[in-house]
């Protein structure tokens, strides 16, 4: 019976071209040590070589972080007016 593909976590695989890319070893010893083909560590570099700068080019957390807590006190702020209208409201109709 033939063996199942094995699906590889993007983490693993950029462990992997990591390795690949800093050359201490041959790909037949990385191959060896993370049990892949090296084929497959070859195309997985050449992946990480290619899309690398789609890390930079892309908005860092953070910055998604900060809009976002900007966005929720502007509307904080704005709930506590409607608040605050409301409750002036109610007690000039006496409710």
């Amino acid at each position: 019976m033939g063996r199942s593909r094995t699906t590889h976590s993007a983490g693993f695989k950029a462990q992997v071209a990591l390795a690949a890319l800093q050359e201490r070893e041959t790909l037949a010893e990385l191959s060896k040590r993370f049990e892949v083909h090296p084929t497959m560590i070859s195309k997985w570099k050449q992946e990480f070589v290619a899309r690398s700068s789609e890390i930079f080019a892309s908005k860092a957390p953070k910055d998604d972080f900060e809009e976002e807590r900007t966005r929720l006190f502007s509307k904080i702020g704005q709930l506590e007016m409607e608040r605050d209208w409301l409750k002036k409201t109610s007690k000039r109709l006496g409710l």
